[in-house]
């Protein structure tokens, strides 16, 4: 039988919304936080030439630099003082997660609660600003030579002082949208990071709407293709729907307690097991590492002969390394599956759970505690691992294989699909879960009030 909260969340409305006060005003929040980010993505770093610059990006398209652009907004492409985005943040987190995994001082640090979490959260902070720092002089050592060969510069007056000033803003600007990253969480709905990364996104879509009718106008693409486009999108999207919400649920048995009415009752509960545990990392993962060289490639090729040995090596990886081709699919599809096995690897640890298990006093029935339920989770862990990488690469591949076919890029590739499609669900059930507490709200007043009036 369903009980009070099932039913109360399967009859959520739209009219509650309006009364839900609190609600709104975190909404208007977040599309206020998500607007001030989008002006930001239009304001060029000092000293650089954004119409040279727009030209110069055109030449280099389809490497790493295509990635990071599509998460930062196509702040990248105008190089504007958020330029870096997030990224520096998400690689930084990740590098603690790991660390606090391998490491025995930082593994103890993250048992310490909040106090563990929040020294984690500072090392993460720390290691942005260093990631930023790299990334902004390298950025700004690139842009000084970019186009040098062809003529054209983008950085008005090259030298030591353009350098240190780009550095700083990108640091800057990187260091805003965390904060404003963090507002969002606190103060509106939803995780503000994940959000300010879907809505860079998103906002290519209009530029990718434009430009495949005007391909259709031209006669370039047939209505057939469009069709076939939306139809793929859309099952893509009730595929990773119906994908990341499920679970495989091990039933937990506690001892058996005396209640208050002096009867033995045993608690059950569920561990759920994410079907894709890694998310979103191991695409992001093999696609960075994928493109790497294509683009070290794209900006060597004007300085390395083409007639030498390294202009030919340089030739022949940028042939098999496009998108589409036979040996990317395959390398794609290899370090999607190793990176879910190794990411997951290191976001779970069964023989952690095991031991909580065992100090509460719950086990598996059937399982004893301790090191068996920990092979039963790795077992189990392992085999569902199985099916998310399958799904992963299903979904990172098609896009590609679409594009490689028909020759339109997709700006909804499989990592941007999914991430999108995460972030608004998780979105969507926060909205749900403020919208029951609201009802709930509104039931105990009526108790309260009933029990006054008798």
């Amino acid at each position: 039988m369903a009980s009070r909260a099932d039913n109360i969340a399967s009859n959520l409305s739209l009219a509650n919304f309006s009364k839900a006060t609190e609600l709104k005003n975190r909404i208007w929040f977040t599309i206020g936080a998500l607007i001030v980010f989008r002006f930001l993505s239009f304001v060029p770093l000092p000293g650089v030439n954004p119409m040279i610059l727009s030209q110069l990006y055109a030449q280099t398209r389809g490497g790493i630099l295509d990635l990071f652009n599509t998460f930062s907004g196509g702040s990248l492409e105008r190089m504007s003082l958020i330029a870096l985005g997030v990224m520096p943040y998400i690689t930084a987190s990740i590098v603690v997660q790991m660390a606090a995994s391998l490491h025995p001082a930082l593994a103890a640090l993250k048992k310490e609660g909040a106090t563990g979490r929040q020294k984690l959260n500072q090392y993460t902070r720390y290691g942005t600003v260093f990631l930023c720092a790299i990334q902004g002089w390298f950025l700004a050592t690139g842009l000084e030579s970019y186009g040098a060969q062809s003529g054209m510069q983008a950085v008005i007056d090259p030298g030591l002082l353009f350098r240190v000033v780009a550095v700083i803003s990108l640091i800057g600007g990187t260091m805003f949208l965390l904060w404003l990253g963090e507002q969002i969480t606190s103060r509106g709905i939803g995780n503000g990071v994940s959000l300010i990364i879907m809505a860079g996104i998103v906002a290519q879509f209009p530029n990718f709407t434009s430009n495949m009718f005007a391909s259709y106008s031209k006669g370039t693409i047939s209505s057939f293709l469009i069709i076939g486009f939306i139809a793929m999108i859309v099952g893509l999207v009730l595929f990773i729907c119906y994908m990341e919400r499920a679970q495989r649920r091990l039933l937990i048995q506690y001892p058996k307690r005396a209640t208050q009415r002096g009867m033995m009752q045993a608690d059950r509960s569920h561990l759920p097991l994410k079907l894709n545990t890694s998310g979103v990392i191991p695409p992001i993962f093999a696609s960075s590492l994928l493109l790497l060289p294509l683009t070290i490639s794209q900006f060597a090729q004007n300085s390395i002969a083409i007639d030498s040995t390294g202009g030919q090596i340089l030739q022949t990886l940028n042939q098999y390394l496009q998108h589409g081709q036979p040996l990317y699919m395959l390398l794609y599809a290899i370090g999607i599956i190793f990176f879910c096995f190794f990411y997951t690897a290191v976001v779970f640890n069964p023989e952690e759970t095991a031991d909580n298990l065992k100090k509460n006093g719950g086990f598996i029935p059937g399982i004893r505690p301790g090191k068996r339920t920990s092979e039963y989770l790795d077992y189990v862990l392992t085999r569902i691992t199985v099916v998310g990488a399958v799904y992963l690469t299903v979904v990172c591949c098609l896009p590609e294989y679409v594009i490689a076919q028909t020759g339109i890029p997709l700006f909804l590739g499989g990592t941007s699909l999914l991430i999108v499609v995460n972030v608004t669900v998780d979105t969507i059930s926060q909205i749900q879960s403020h919208l029951l507490a609201h009802q709930y709200g509104d039931l105990i007043k009526k108790a309260k009030l009933k029990g006054r009036m008798r």
